[in-house]
């Protein structure tokens, strides 16, 4: 996929939930601008404290790893669930987190991006990869899969589970670092409100 977001749907159904939301392609600054101010309008942001679940998750490299580890490596963390076969809110998180991570390029704290699948029967390791290069993830973006058991518990843990992986809705998941409180956003961002919102988390802490 190449750097740039092609026009987003103007009207879908969000894995299962039907809903309709009214979208501006983000082809220039002024409509990535005004599409930011009605994300704004859509989301609800809150602070919250996780424990993150002593789990293993098979990363997309295909190496078996603790969760606890991956998000308490010292850097910042941005986290999404989404699955490879989704056709609508997992690719505009998805085009999202890859425009935020290129937006990122001059900041002196990247963060680690964690997409973890939640349909882990279908994702394997080498699907998330394709997944993942469908993207343009780099390095420091790693996405996720294990067992049944171990997807649905870093979900609860987030409560994000919705009994099934068509009923999900689209959350993002920040901390600042290890022991910090949690920003969670419900509702679509744009990669420049994402950015904005990342920022924010920093200089507070």
């Amino acid at each position: 996929m190449s750097g740039t977001i092609p026009s987003w749907v103007r009207t879908f159904a969000v894995c299962g939930v039907l809903g309709l939301i009214q979208t501006d392609a983000l082809a220039d600054d002024a409509a990535s601008e005004h599409h930011a101010h009605a994300a704004k309008r859509t989301t609800i942001s809150t602070t919250q404290q996780y424990a993150i679940p002593q789990i293993r998750l098979i990363r997309d490299d295909g190496v078996g790893v603790s969760l606890p580890a991956e998000m308490d490596d010292g850097r910042p963390v941005v986290v999404n669930f989404i699955f490879t076969t989704c056709g609508s809110i997992c690719p505009l998180m998805s085009q999202v987190f890859g425009q935020f991570q290129r937006k990122l390029d001059t900041d002196a704290r990247q963060p680690h991006l964690l997409s973890i699948s939640t349909d882990p029967e279908e994702d394997t390791p080498g699907k998330l990869r394709q997944y993942a290069q469908r993207f343009g993830a780099r390095d420091g973006w790693n996405h996720y899969t294990g067992t049944v058991e171990a997807s649905q518990s870093a979900q609860r843990a987030f409560d994000v589970y919705r009994g099934d992986k068509m009923s999900h809705t689209p959350v993002t998941l920040m901390r600042a670092a290890p022991g910090r409180p949690w920003l969670r956003i419900e509702g679509f961002l744009t990669p420049d409100e994402l950015l904005q919102r990342y920022r924010q988390l920093l200089s507070t802490g």
